[in-house]
């Protein structure tokens, strides 16, 4: 029995040292295979965010493209519409100082008829005063001489009158 307490301990030692052998060799093989596993995963997803790296650049450049050429159709309207306007100001700056001359000259043609009119006037109102003046005159010779008249008939009237003598009943 004493064999017995060494040989079935040592069987039993075999045995769970085959058991754990053979676990820890599919616990390796397993961990290796997580290990791949995870690793090819890890790949995988770089490989992916590669990718969506890659398609992101993509995108912003064709963005960028995009942006710098709406910004250039942008800045050439700009550039048309400032064009035109400019085109409009220099034609309206023509014709107004087109305007300006005409008007300038009319100004002088019309400051120079009012002086015309106002020596005219002055010349009017002084041949009105002096024809005023001479129907006054006239007038006045005329009462004179109505006044000559009646006086001269007056005494004439009364000299004959004495000459003649009393008239009469």
């Amino acid at each position: 029995m004493n064999r017995l307490y060494l040989v079935v301990p040592t069987v039993l030692v075999l045995l769970f040292g085959g058991v754990y052998f053979r676990h820890v060799q599919a616990a390796r093989t397993a961990a290796r295979a997580a290990a791949a596993n995870i690793e090819y995963l890890r790949q995988k997803e770089n490989a992916e965010q590669q990718i969506v790296a890659e398609k992101a650049k993509a995108d912003a450049v064709q963005r960028l493209a995009a942006q710098r050429a709406e910004e250039m159709r942008a800045a050439d309207e700009k550039h048309a519409k400032w064009d035109a306007d400019n085109a409009r100001i220099a034609v309206d700056t023509a014709d107004n100082e087109t305007k300006a001359a005409a008007l300038a000259a009319q100004l002088t043609r019309l400051e120079t008829e009012l002086t015309e009119l106002r020596a005219s006037k002055v010349r009017l109102s002084r041949e009105t005063f002096a024809l005023e003046k001479a129907n006054e005159l006239a007038l006045i010779a005329k009462r004179n001489s109505d006044f000559e008249i009646q006086n001269l008939t007056a005494v004439l009237t009364r000299r004959a009158a004495a000459l003649v003598g009393p008239v009469g009943p």
